[in-house]
This record gives C-alpha cells, sequence and structure tokens, in this order.
C-alpha cells in the first residue's frame, strides 16, 4: 500500500474513534470532550506511525516500542488533571481520565496498523461507558446534577425555582462553570434521593443553559 493513503487511514480512522468516544464524554458536559479525545487518539497514532517508519523505512534498528511508551506514561499525567475532588468530598473525572488513557493505546494501534484490536476495543470502550453508566447511576443514592447559569447575581432566584421544579430536599454548591464563559456560574444540586428528573424542565428555567447530570 502506498505510504501516503496508509497514513490518511490510520489518521482519518483514529479521528473517527477518537470522535466517537469524545462526543459520549462531551453529551456528558465533561471538560475532556470531542476534540481532546482526537487529538489524543491522532496524536499517539502519529507516534506509533513515526515509530513503524522509522524501523521500517529509515532503517533504525531501536526499539519501536519507545516513543509509545512515552505516551501511554504521558497521556497518564493528562489523565490525573481531569479527576477533581469536589467540596462535597465526591471525586469525579475517573471515567473520562481512563477514557483519554484507552483512546491513546487505541490510538497507537492504530498506528501500528493493529485495526481488529482498536476496533474491537472502541466498541468494548463504549458498551462499557454506556451500559454501565445505566447500572451505576441505579445504584446511587442520591442525584448530583451540574446546573449552568449565565447570570450570577440571579442565583437566588434560581435556586428558587429550582426549589419548585425538584420536590425533593437538595443542597447546593456554586462551582466555575465548565462553559468558562465570563458572568456564568456553575451550580452542583445534590439531591438526597434518585427521582426521575426531567432536564429540558430545568433548562426552561431563565438564565439556566445547561443542566445534566454529574
Amino acid at each position: 500500500m502506498n505510504l501516503w493513503i496508509e497514513v490518511l487511514i490510520k489518521a482519518l480512522l483514529a479521528v473517527v474513534i477518537g470522535g466517537l468516544i469524545g462526543s459520549e464524554r462531551a453529551r456528558h458536559g465533561r471538560a475532556a470532550g470531542m476534540r481532546t479525545h482526537v487529538l489524543v487518539c491522532l496524536g499517539a497514532a502519529m507516534t506509533s506511525m513515526t515509530s513503524l517508519y522509522l524501523f521500517e523505512v529509515a532503517n533504525n534498528t531501536g526499539d519501536m516500542a519507545r516513543l509509545p511508551a512515552q505516551v501511554i506514561s504521558g497521556v497518564g499525567f493528562l489523565g490525573a488533571g481531569m479527576i477533581i475532588l469536589k467540596n462535597n468530598n465526591v471525586i469525579t473525572g475517573l471515567t473520562t481520565a481512563a477514557g483519554v488513557w484507552t483512546t491513546s493505546a487505541i490510538g497507537i494501534a492504530i498506528g501500528f496498523g493493529f485495526y481488529a484490536g482498536a476496533i474491537i476495543v472502541t466498541a468494548l470502550f463504549m458498551i462499557t461507558i454506556i451500559l454501565f453508566a445505566k447500572f451505576e447511576r441505579k445504584k446511587k443514592s442520591a442525584e448530583v446534577i451540574y446546573v449552568e447559569i449565565d447570570d450570577m447575581y440571579r442565583t437566588n432566584e434560581i435556586i428558587d425555582e429550582l426549589q419548585k421544579l425538584i420536590v425533593e430536599p437538595f443542597s447546593f454548591q456554586t462551582v466555575a462553570p465548565k462553559s468558562e464563559k465570563s458572568g456564568h456560574l456553575g451550580l452542583i444540586l445534590v439531591i438526597e434521593k434518585r427521582i426521575a428528573l426531567e432536564f429540558a424542565e430545568l433548562k426552561k428555567i431563565p438564565n439556566v443553559v445547561y443542566a445534566v447530570e454529574d
């Protein structure tokens, strides 16, 4: 196969798989969304392709696994930065961090041409984060919701509106907005027990721009 075509196929597959995994994380409002996962997968694939090129084309007799090994350890530090301990002593970001690390491993497999492994692991990855998440939500004794508002000066009024929609008692804390937009404010709502909640109704409250299970 022509080198240019082979590189193009691997790069496109890395973008597709990274985007597929990242879209699921973005749908849940995570900081590491589609673009992050695409870049991690693409960069990891590029590392493997470079190692393969040096070994096969440039006749480099060194260790082919050396560059990809650095990616695995380096992405581990990137994932650590996504893990957050909230004020209510709830740790979040573990799934996203693990997902970014796995995405890098998939990218390395693509770069080396191990397509079967990359596709099978991606399929199992998606099954794990989608289906298992449903089981985990059923086991949770409390509901944690992230709400973002675009006017921090109306926080008290918006909390009053939320109390009308959420019939169960809840506590809340203010956090930095995930959108990082000026004037916005994030609210973490902790409802004492699991309830059937329509997020679309929360978004109808004036100045609420985002609402998702946290």
